[in-house]
């Protein structure tokens, strides 16, 4: 037997009294009613006042708890970005984080690798690794390990550009709890980072919320030459020979200025195509299996008669393809795109492809060479 009646929830009183109301004015003619409120939006409203009761009670019990509260574990896949603790205007970037995103936009594109930690292919942290190494700082390979040097960043609002981002949950290998993902923080909610296999080095809008954020800062020296999009000058001791916006390094640049002028190639392009592929080092190999300063496929520089090792054999067997390509398509922004993708891909798509990082790499090298779109 009940002993007592519960009381009626004040929302659901309100509802039955609204319908009420309606029902009298079908028997009575009543014209003039207020339109009733949505039953759902009264239940909405009601739940929502619930929540936000709740949630209040279990912040004041975190606050007073908070040395035993860990934290919550978010999966890269499970948030939104629009659910992101964004900042309402970007906090400005310092010389230090200039350098390192500037750093890091050189490699938009370099395919994802693991282990990869060279311009031929990365992975994460072997990207962040790298571009700290650019700037004259040393970090840690993993992930792990790298979410442990620089400084904290309690929260993505109060995020800079160039701060590394780690992710949950344990990913590559890492221990469960640990950080397995990290990228580099570039304002406005996007980072760069190697994503995963069969990715490029891009950028993306932060995922979720970071695990944590670390603040690394770079030497003032490597600032001042790292925050400009060019490189280092020509210099009294011979060091570097400018082409363009590249900065070419002494014992190339001969070898650049003399394939060009045998070729008809410009020098810039020459320089940036060479950058682009392997940043001046004659002994990487790609995870596609390129080879070299120039990345010649086996059988292109057998066929070219090319050593891809040696630069006095690949530097102007890399000019003479480049001449090839453009007298065969008629533009150096088509030639450049036949050198990324591959002649028969041009001609197939009348032009650039516009699949894959093709674009992207185009575009980049005719500005790098000081080249117009098109040209």
């Amino acid at each position: 037997m009940i002993d007592q009646i519960p009381a009626v929830p004040a929302f659901i009183a309100q509802i039955e009294a609204e319908f009420a109301q309606f029902a009298q004015s079908a028997t009575t003619g009543t014209s003039a009613l207020p339109a009733p409120s949505d039953p759902f939006a009264i239940l909405l409203e009601a739940a929502t006042s619930s929540a936000s009761t709740e949630s209040s009670n279990a912040s004041t019990t975190a606050d007073s708890t908070s040395s035993d509260v860990q934290p919550q574990l978010v999966s890269l896949a499970s948030t939104s970005p629009s659910s992101l603790e964004t900042p309402d205007a970007v906090v400005g970037s310092t010389a230090s984080g200039s350098a390192i995103v500037s750093e890091a936009s050189k490699f938009l594109g370099v395919p994802y690798l693991w282990g990869g930690e060279s311009p031929s292919g990365f992975d994460c942290s072997g990207l962040v690794q790298y571009v700290f190494g650019q700037l004259g700082v040393e970090v840690p390979r993993g992930s792990v390990d790298q979410s442990e040097v620089g400084t904290p960043v309690a929260s993505l609002s109060e995020a800079q550009p160039g701060d590394l981002l780690f992710f949950e949950p344990g990913q590559n290998g890492a221990p469960p709890g640990k950080p397995g993902h990290v990228a580099i923080y570039i304002g406005n909610g996007e980072m760069i980072d190697a994503p995963e296999t069969g990715e490029t080095v891009q950028v993306q809008a932060v995922p979720c919320q970071p695990l944590a954020i670390r603040r690394i800062t770079v030497p003032a020296d490597a600032t001042a030459d790292s925050a400009s999009t060019q490189a280092v000058a020509t210099s009294s001791s011979g060091t570097s020979v400018q082409m363009g916006s590249i900065s070419v390094p002494a014992q190339y640049a001969g070898l650049v200025e003399q394939a060009s002028a045998a070729s008809g190639t410009p020098a810039s392009l020459l320089a940036a195509i060479l950058y682009n592929e392997s940043r001046f080092q004659p002994d990487v190999v790609s995870s596609a299996g390129a080879q070299g300063i120039a990345q010649f496929m086996p059988a292109t520089a057998a066929a070219s008669g090319v050593e891809p090792f040696d630069p006095s054999s690949a530097i102007p067997g890399a000019a003479k393809l480049l001449a090839q390509f453009h007298a065969a398509f008629g533009s150096w922004t088509d030639a450049v795109a036949a050198y990324a993708a591959g002649g028969g891909a041009v001609e197939a798509a009348g032009g650039v492809p516009q699949d894959g990082s093709t674009p992207a790499y185009v575009a980049k090298t005719l500005s790098e060479a000081g080249m117009a779109a098109g040209s």
